[in-house]
């Protein structure tokens, strides 16, 4: 009896203890090193249930998002199941494989249109993964203009290209390359580091650089020393978007660190803070690290990356703004420039000096659109008034791409102090006629042709509102047309565009 007794109160702790009686049950991390001294963690909180153990609930927790499990099946120690990320119409269906170890679970990832991936989980604590406590947004109100950025800011920046490559090597051999191309003559001036140059906390709470960085204030006086400025990043949640540490609660602190570091620009990136806060509350959010960087003492540009999320251009100056983003990220394809470019025409209204609508950053010189695709990515964004923020590897430039880059006239069209975006003034099919008014009282206008053959296109003056005869510049071309009375056409090749600029 003795014997029976034992043998049921040790059947009784097995089936209590979770690596055993439900074996996948509890908190797993998947800690990927990020080779700068920073490691990436992805929890995978688990409950195995159900009278045969075969169900499972639960969710995967990444640095700036989670999302629960579906279609879960327990099968002996295999486990198989998905999330769903994205939003419609872009959501993606990630599969994974479980499979129980000793003290582990391997782990198989399947993403769409990638290979296989294996990693190796380990239990965690019972908090893996938890959000820090919710600090409530501030009551709204106006922050200052800072009188910064009365055309929209020109520059670099390493997200496109270099991604989490970027290093201060990197940094300050671009910084050299701005300035032997030809870039900083041509206005180009900030320098700005994207994600990925976080490391964590000192004991103080001042935000540290991790090793690719390792002085973060000299790298500044590098930059500062060849007449350009320097940008930086964070983001408004616990992570960034890359998993690095963000700003959440330490606003004020990181405003004061970057002003004494000599940062001159900011990208701030919600990511991480969608995890806690929802869109409606986004102004109040980018409102506190506006009035951060209103106290730091240092005059620094304020770039908002919210991907055009909860009508950003309508409050964005209300933070303190320079800029906002008003898409998703952009590719290096035809398809993913103009359907950004070409989007832009009703935020029109909200763009002027101090403050810009910002289709996202350059693609020119990266290699997935051709030298007329690029002319016309380089003409749409000068008609819009957009940000120039080159996201290509500056230190390798073929002449083609310097001469997009630095093309004189078609950069005066972005800068042109009267601060207005242009409007698409007529499409017909593929064939998008837009213009912008400019400050001498010219127009500049861009002929573009998106479809797949050469096209004749013609712009009469009537349709800017213009009478008589106007002088005639085409600004690719560098060269003066002469006087033209009522109507200009040009032929203009696939994917291509002819920009012009007329006046009295």
């Amino acid at each position: 009896m003795k014997n029976v007794v034992v043998a049921g109160l040790l059947l009784l702790a097995l089936n209590q203890d979770p690596r055993v009686g439900t074996p996948f049950s509890g908190r797993w991390i998947v800690r990927a090193d990020n080779g700068d001294g920073t490691f990436r963690e992805t929890v995978f909180v688990l409950e195995q249930r159900g009278t045969s153990l075969t169900e499972l609930t639960g969710r995967v927790i990444n640095p700036t998002n989670e999302q629960p499990i579906v279609d879960a099946v327990v099968t002996g120690d295999n486990a198989t199941f998905a999330v769903i990320t994205g939003r419609p119409p872009n959501e993606r269906r990630v599969e994974y494989r479980a499979t129980r170890r000793e003290v582990s679970l391997a782990i198989t990832v399947t993403r769409p249109g990638q290979a296989p991936q294996s990693l190796v989980a380990t239990r965690g604590p019972a908090t893996a993964g938890d959000l820090p406590a919710r600090i409530e947004p501030p009551a709204l109100h106006r922050v200052p203009d800072n009188g910064l950025a009365r055309t929209p800011p020109m520059g670099w920046n390493s997200w496109n290209h270099f991604r989490g490559r970027v290093d201060d090597p990197t940094v300050r051999a671009v910084a050299d390359a701005m300035v032997s191309s030809g870039m900083k003559a041509a206005g180009y001036t900030y320098v700005n580091i994207d994600d990925t140059w976080e490391a964590g906390r000192d004991a103080s709470g001042r935000i540290q650089t991790n090793r690719k960085f390792p002085d973060m204030k000299a790298l500044a006086e590098y930059v500062h020393g060849k007449g350009l400025k320097l940008g930086i990043y964070s983001s408004p949640g616990p992570r960034t978007c890359a998993g690095y540490e963000g700003s959440y609660g330490h606003e004020e602190q990181d405003a004061r660190t970057y002003a004494e570091w000599g940062i001159d620009y900011l990208k701030y990136d919600w990511c991480g803070a969608a995890r806690i806060y929802k869109d409606e509350e986004m102004q109040a959010v980018y409102q506190k690290m506006g009035d951060a960087l209103r106290a730091s003492g240092r005059d620094i540009v304020y770039s908002l990356c919210q991907y055009g999320r909860n009508n950003v251009w309508t409050w964005g100056p209300q933070v303190g703004g320079n800029l906002w983003r008003t898409t998703g990220d952009i590719g290096d394809s035809w398809d993913s420039m103009t359907r950004i470019g070409f989007g832009q025409d009703a935020l029109a209204p909200h763009a002027g000096p101090g403050h810009w609508n910002d289709p996202d950053m350059l693609e020119i010189g990266n290699g997935g659109m051709t030298g007329t695709e690029y002319r016309t990515h380089m003409s749409l964004w000068a008609l819009l008034a957009a940000p120039l923020l080159a996201g290509n590897d500056l230190r390798s430039m073929s002449p083609e791409t310097v001469a997009i880059l630095t093309n004189r006239d078609v950069i005066a069209v972005d800068q042109d102090p009267l601060g207005r975006q242009g409007r698409r003034i007529r499409a017909d099919g593929a064939i998008e006629v837009w213009a912008k008014p400019l400050a001498s009282g010219a127009h500049a206008i861009g002929l573009f042709n998106r479809g797949q053959s050469p096209a004749r296109i013609s712009v009469r003056w009537s349709e800017l509102g213009a009478k008589g005869a106007r002088k005639v510049r085409d600004l690719w071309a560098g060269r003066d047309l002469g006087r033209v009375d009522a109507e200009y056409a040009a032929d203009v090749e696939p994917h291509g565009v002819a920009l012009i600029r007329i006046e009295r």
